[in-house]
Order: structure tokens, then C-alpha cells, then sequence
């Protein structure tokens, strides 16, 4: 009894170690596989701003599987050295040619503009640069003050329109990046614009012919607004109440803009006392309708006649 006991306890300790020696080999084989498909690539070590050129310091290697290497990495330190960023990149973040300007340009503005673009400094202040929350990603549009000329124009006075829209902010003052705390604002005396050379033109043809406005817009609006522009008569003509964005109402009032300011006195006081006032109810009149009649026609001899029935 006790050598069958011993028999199967031996048998089960070498099925356990065959079992182990089969998954420990398994493993071993799929860790061998895995690091046969690692490869290196280049990352950033420290984080690395915009239009800065990069130096041997702040790259280092880092194994990734082939597979999941992103498109346009690099392999050797030596292809990313002395390129300039056009992208601000993070740490351990691979570096891929589209990060990058095309070998021989140079570090700062110039790396940043696109093709096809220009870049266009114009004086600010704090009133112009929003109170210095105009910052580099920006998107703002540009208001000029201009007098038209022309027969009967000069009449009219100054008109103020928007003659750039969505236009880009590549600078604040001499910095390319935004602050790492965008709500502190930054007092600078200039901001560089991403133009084409079109909106170049109008930009320094606004510049010398008044003082122009900057107005911050929304990153995801990207919508063209045509405006009439604003004179001496639009602004007296005053302005219609413009619900809060987002805010929504159950019954929409008829619309007062154009009115004189009499009849939207009226209009509105009309309202208020309907609203107040108590509903008149009416009560429902009983139409009142005859009973029918019941009779019999009665016969006698050769005349006829109805008789009643109570």
C-alpha cells in the first residue's frame, strides 16, 4: 500500500515538473522572440520647445517593438542632431520627421512658418494684445478703423471692420512658446502674424491707415463672419439684447430690432401686463333644444289626424 502511495506521488511530481519546464521554456522562447523585435529609436530625454535646435543632450534611445514604431522615427542620434523643432515635443516622446524642419534651416521664427505663409510683427498694447492673453496658438481677428474716400463717404465717418479673420499668432513679443500657466497674462509690445502674402499687404495697409484691434476668437471657430462694418449711424442706432451662448428658451419673443424706441417701450409693457393678468374664463352656454314630439296618425272613416301622445 504504501510503495502505491509512493509510486503515484513520484509520478505526479515528475508530470508537475515536465509541466513547468514546458511553460518556463515557452516563456523563455516568447521573451527571446520579443527582444529580437525590439528596436531603438530616438526620443527626447527633456522636453523640447518649439523652433529650438536639437542637441546630442537631450535625445536618448529607447527600445519599441517594430510594429509599433510611429511612422518617420529615427534610428541614430546622429540623423537628429542639429535639426530644429517645429512641434514643441515631450519627454520619452519619439522623434519623427514631421517634428522637424528640413535639414539646413536655421532655429527660431523661421522653422515655424509654413509654406506658402509669412510672418508679420504688429505693435501691441495691452488694450490691442487683449490684455496680454494674445499668446503664441492664438487665433484672433484684426479690426481697423478706416475713413473712406469717396464722393458722400467722408460724410459718413470713421468705419470700423474686420479686414483679417482666424489669422494665427506664431509670437508673443520675442517668445515662440505659450507659458506653461496661459491664465497669467504676459505684457509684451508686439505679436508676429501668420499671414499669406495677400493678408501681408492689407495687414501693413491697416496699420498705416489707423490703429488696428486684435479680438480673440475661439480655437474651434473656425466659421467666416461677414460684417457690414460699423459707422457714426449703426452705433447710435444701438444694439439688440443677444442671448448668453449656450442658453436656450422655451417660447422665442417676436423680434423688436428696427423699431422705434416707442413702439418697443409699448411692445414690452404690453407684455408684462399680459403675463400678469389673471385668464378670463368663460363659461360654456347649454344650448337648449326642444323635446321631440311623439304622436300617432289616427284614422277614422276618411279623415286623419295626429293625436299626442303624453
Amino acid at each position: 500500500m504504501r510503495n502505491k502511495r509512493l509510486i503515484l506521488a513520484l509520478t505526479g511530481a515528475v508530470l508537475c515538473g515536465l509541466v513547468a519546464v514546458m511553460l518556463v521554456t515557452k516563456y523563455l522562447a516568447n521573451v527571446q522572440a520579443y527582444t529580437k523585435d525590439l528596436n531603438n529609436v530616438v526620443v527626447a530625454k527633456v522636453e523640447i520647445p518649439l523652433g529650438t535646435k536639437i542637441t546630442v543632450e537631450q535625445l536618448t534611445l529607447a527600445p519599441i517593438p517594430n510594429g509599433s514604431a510611429p511612422e518617420g522615427a529615427f534610428r541614430k542620434l546622429e540623423e537628429v542632431v542639429g535639426r530644429v523643432v517645429v512641434t514643441p515635443i515631450g519627454v520619452r516622446e519619439p522623434i519623427t520627421g514631421l517634428k522637424l524642419a528640413p535639414e539646413g534651416v536655421g532655429a527660431g521664427l523661421t522653422a515655424v512658418i509654413p509654406e506658402g505663409y509669412r510672418a508679420m510683427t504688429v505693435k501691441v498694447d495691452d488694450v490691442v494684445g487683449v490684455s496680454g492673453f494674445v499668446m503664441p496658438g492664438s487665433y484672433v481677428d484684426v479690426v481697423a478703423v478706416i475713413v473712406p474716400v469717396g464722393q458722400g463717404a467722408a460724410a459718413q465717418g470713421p468705419i470700423s471692420k474686420i479686414v483679417l479673420q482666424n489669422i494665427k499668432v506664431l509670437a508673443s513679443g520675442a517668445k515662440l512658446d505659450s507659458p506653461e500657466n496661459q491664465r497669467e497674462p504676459s505684457a509684451v509690445k508686439a505679436v508676429t502674424l501668420q499671414v499669406t502674402p495677400e493678408q501681408a499687404e492689407k495687414l501693413v495697409l491697416a496699420a498705416n491707415e489707423s490703429k488696428l484691434q486684435l479680438v480673440m476668437r475661439n480655437y474651434g471657430d473656425q466659421e467666416d463672419t461677414q460684417t457690414r462694418g460699423a459707422n457714426k449711424s449703426t452705433l447710435l442706432g444701438g444694439d439688440s439684447v443677444k442671448p448668453e451662448p449656450g442658453a436656450t428658451s422655451e417660447a422665442k419673443a417676436p423680434s423688436l430690432e428696427g423699431k422705434p424706441v416707442a413702439q418697443k417701450i409699448q411692445a414690452k409693457h404690453r407684455a408684462a401686463v399680459n403675463a400678469t393678468a389673471a385668464p378670463r374664463v368663460e363659461k360654456p352656454v347649454a344650448s337648449v333644444q326642444a323635446a321631440p314630439r311623439k304622436s300617432v296618425e289616427l284614422i277614422e272613416g276618411s279623415k286623419r289626424r295626429d293625436v299626442d301622445i303624453p
